[in-house]
């Protein structure tokens, strides 16, 4: 039987099915959330987005967007005024307060770009008019219907990215039912309008994602380690031991001549390529996204706001 409401489109097939499993697996209303889809709006502006991801930049191009003095000035400030959240989430949690800053960094510049699609169209679209990715936007239409149930949230009101990602710390929806956290202790996790809940949510990822406390995240090396095998452009897992490395005559410093293990990865400059060693903390970093390049601008924005906060 074709779900349907009176003066408003039929759903897909796909769509129906969709609504039969969260009524089956979830307990949703089938009518109530047939007229909740119907509302959401399919974005054509949402697949051409998807198309032309920055990280497809080389390096160089990609440095330029998030190591700007405008972003680094605004960390400082947001250091400052978010001073005890910080040092708090760090004491709890373990991570640094500049790893978490720069996140909400490169993310939302601090909460200024949080995204204006309502985010059940990015993922409604997404999950039925992208055939390369709809299994993954299915299943995070899933989580985030499940999510707004359980923070009583209003389906079609919150904003985010084109992609799905929500509020200053840009959280996917299985994301934000994982690891958000009430850190300001109101009885809600609101990452739209909550700093504390933010900070405290970042740090609770990466905590959980293995955050080693204290340990190095990244290495410039002077040049390649000849013999030695490169990283993947995304996520690369440390894999070279470290007394390879050693022995590749690379300088190391003590503080992570005493690691295990370091992914080799490059990075393009305009007339050079750039190499770096990757540490356990670098790739905790990728699993907020599994970028190198990102993981890259994040520690470089975390290492600029550091200098200028302590200054």
């Amino acid at each position: 039987m074709l779900l349907s409401v009176t003066n408003s489109y039929a759903l897909s097939q796909q769509e129906q099915k969709f609504v039969t499993q969260m009524a089956e697996k979830h307990q949703f209303d089938s009518a109530q959330l047939t007229r909740q889809l119907q509302k959401a709006k399919h974005q054509p502006s949402i697949i051409k987005a998807m198309s032309r991801p920055a990280e497809a930049m080389p390096w160089y191009k990609y440095r330029k967007i998030f190591l700007q003095p405008e972003r680094i000035q605004a960390g400082k400030k947001f250091m400052r005024k978010y001073h005890k959240e910080l040092k708090q989430a760090q004491q709890v949690y373990g991570v640094p307060a500049h790893i978490i800053t720069a996140i909400i960094g490169v993310e939302t510049l601090y909460g200024k770009n949080i995204g204006s699609y309502a985010v059940m169209d990015a993922l409604k679209t997404l999950a039925f008019g992208y055939p390369k990715r709809a299994g993954f936007f299915r299943s995070e239409l899933e989580e985030y219907l499940l999510m707004a149930r359980e923070e009583k949230l209003e389906l079609l009101t919150p904003k985010g990215s084109y992609a799905g990602a929500m509020g200053m710390p840009q959280f996917m929806p299985s994301s934000f039912r994982e690891y958000a956290v009430d850190f300001d202790g109101n009885g809600k996790r609101d990452l739209w309008n909550s700093p504390a809940d933010v900070i405290g949510s970042v740090a609770n990822y990466f905590s959980r994602h293995g955050w080693k406390t204290g340990e190095a995240v990244a290495f410039k090396l002077e040049q390649r380690p000849p013999g030695l095998p490169l990283g993947k452009r995304r996520g690369q897992k440390p894999n070279v031991s470290i007394s390879k490395i050693s022995k590749s005559a690379a300088t190391l410093p003590p503080e992570v001549r005493t690691l295990d293990k370091a992914a080799i990865l490059k990075y393009q400059q305009k007339n050079r390529e750039d190499y770096w060693l990757g540490l356990h903390n670098f790739y905790v970093i990728t699993r907020y996204n599994h970028s190198n390049l990102y993981a890259m601008a994040v520690y470089q924005l975390a290492q600029a706001i550091n200098q200028q906060s302590t200054q």
